[in-house]
């Protein structure tokens, strides 16, 4: 588990309405090339008398996908959901298009299957793979650390020369874009306070920046 949490799975997400999707096969291949013996089962129930691969949530469908890796199953649930990630009745709904037309939408084959391998990969991340994406983290803690070391390691020596003051503000923008706390971005202050000072005294323009930049960074946060 521990390889598949380490492992940067950016070039194979995909966004959509504001989240983030992971290639359900590429995820599997990933799964399979750390256990071969890896197997995912998709949980029946009884509706009206019939097996159907998803359970009856007051009207609404959910699947439930069980992914076993190195002989532990981890199992994860999701619901039926439409383009908007709205969860879809059963029985269906009509309502208004963009266009003013009756449209009506209802749980199918699609949106079953779209909902069950989404959830497998979901369950693959319990497993340790792309979990940071459900984080809501950009890079995994692995990656995460090497990059803030190296912005670290720009940032330990106070800077002299012009060049060298801009490489400082530059590196301290590059940081700030990547943090995921604002107390992160309050401990980041301190830590390289006697730099900013120097910056603020020798570049004012450039310090302007670094605190737009910081400010930014806070609102984004928004804790």
């Amino acid at each position: 588990m521990s390889d598949l949490l380490k492992l940067n799975v950016n070039d194979h997400v995909e966004k959509k309405n504001g989240l983030s999707y992971l290639s359900w096969a590429w995820a599997w291949a990933e799964a399979l090339k750390a256990d071969p013996t890896a197997t995912f089962h998709v949980e029946s129930y009884e509706i009206d008398g019939q097996t159907q691969c998803y359970m009856d949530v007051n009207g609404t469908a959910m699947v439930w996908v069980r992914v076993t890796m190195f002989g532990k199953p981890m199992t994860c649930m999701l619901p039926v959901m439409n383009s908007k990630n709205e969860p879809i009745p059963i029985l269906g709904r009509t309502f208004k298009d963009k266009f003013g037309k009756d449209k009506t939408e209802k749980v199918d084959a699609f949106n079953v299957n779209s909902a069950i391998m989404r959830c497998m990969t979901k369950a693959l991340a319990l497993h340790g793979l792309g979990l940071y994406i459900y984080a809501g983290e950009d890079l995994p803690e692995e990656e995460e650390k090497k990059v803030e070391k190296k912005v670290e390691e720009k940032t330990t020596k106070a800077p002299k020369t012009d060049a060298d003051i801009e490489l400082f503000a530059k590196s301290v923008i590059e940081y700030v874009v990547l943090a995921k706390t604002q107390s992160g971005l309050k401990s980041y202050w301190v830590a390289n306070q006697e730099q900013l000072d120097e910056l603020k005294v020798k570049r004012p323009e450039l310090y302007a920046t670094v605190v737009e930049s910081f400010k930014a960074a806070k609102a984004a946060l928004g804790e």
